[in-house]
């Protein structure tokens, strides 16, 4: 049963719905989709196999991640470094840095992730962090072949025979899934709690997603607010009436814009990539959960193995294909 169009409510939800629902017959996933989605896989996993039955776990050093925001860094160092006609010393590099603007900037920009989302989510910034640069993923061919064995076990001993090896399984989705069939659940009800779960899921990772989002478009915001009171500050200080009125102007200036500066960094540098980065990971996720899903249906149904590794390879890239063990 395809789930249905939204009705209305969130915003996030339903954009999410929308998609399930294109999705819910697989034939309608573009091929451009999935191969996007399984180039982001194959890029960023280095693979270490486990056992045998069990999923394979990927050690994933997101690599394009790290080269790009260090990069960033240092071109943004060099560019600092080209004062005019020489490079600066040292000693001039340490006028990008103030204590104060960096104070308003990530000060601010914190407290309003603080009031804007739950204080559960805002401290487990290291743990995002942690699932960009090192997490357990998901294989697909992997899956597949497991959706096979599977499908030849259903085949020949019936579904109860699947109990087995639901209990062996680490993943909770896919265990759940081999078990709401081992139960002889009707199949729509089964369809529809595992389109939900995977729903729910995508909906969280948006909301977390949408942390750094709410990060990247205030950072530059109180900036902005920090320049403005360094002029502020600039402009009441400032003794025109004497010989040295205007000569510290460029410098304090200089000071001032400093907090814009943090602004864009923390923006752009930071907060952008990681919430880009985490919509990656939910939507390569997602892909792995639909094969599921489609497997567990067609072995439901009594679907021939042979014919569900073929129909489940059409999520895969062509050359993936012809590598897959017959």
């Amino acid at each position: 049963m395809r789930p249905e169009a939204p009705s209305g409510g969130n915003p996030r939800f339903d954009r999410f719905q929308t998609r399930l629902a294109r999705r819910a017959d697989f034939s309608s996933l573009s091929a451009a989709r999935r191969k996007a989605c399984l180039k982001r896989l194959k890029r960023n996993e280095i693979i270490s196999q486990t056992g045998s039955g069990k999923e394979c776990e990927h050690v994933s050093m997101n690599i394009t991640y790290i080269i790009g925001v260090i990069g960033a860094f240092l071109i943004m160092v060099i560019g600092m470094m080209q004062g005019g006609e020489q490079f600066l010393t040292p000693e001039q590099i340490g006028n990008f840095a103030d204590g104060a603007s960096i104070f308003i900037t990530i000060g601010c920009t914190i407290m309003i992730l603080i009031g804007s989302f739950p204080i559960k989510q805002v401290t487990s910034i290291p743990k995002h962090i942690g699932i960009l640069m090192n997490t357990k993923r998901y294989d697909p061919m992997n899956i597949i072949e497991q959706l096979v064995n599977l499908a030849q076990i259903a085949r020949k001993n019936g579904l109860l025979a699947l109990e087995e090896q639901g209990n062996k399984q680490e993943d909770p989705f896919f265990k759940q899934c081999i078990m709401l069939i081992v139960d002889n659940n009707d199949a729509d009800q089964v369809k529809d709690i595992m389109m939900n779960d995977i729903e729910q899921s995508s909906g969280r990772h948006e909301s977390v997603a949408g942390m750094y989002d709410k990060g990247s478009s205030v950072a530059p915001a109180f900036g902005m607010v920090g320049t403005l009171v360094g002029l502020i500050n600039m402009l009441k200080s400032m003794d025109m009436s004497s010989a040295d009125g205007s000569s510290n102007i460029g410098t304090s200036m200089g000071t001032a814009l400093i907090t814009t500066l943090y602004g864009c960094v923390l923006a752009h540098m930071i907060f952008g990539p990681i919430a880009q980065q985490l919509r990656q990971r939910d939507e390569e996720e997602v892909l792995c959960k639909l094969i599921i899903v489609e497997g567990i249906m067609s072995i439901q149904a009594g679907a021939n193995p042979k014919f569900l590794r073929e129909k489940l390879m059409t999520f895969m890239q062509q050359k993936q294909r012809g590598e897959a063990p017959a």
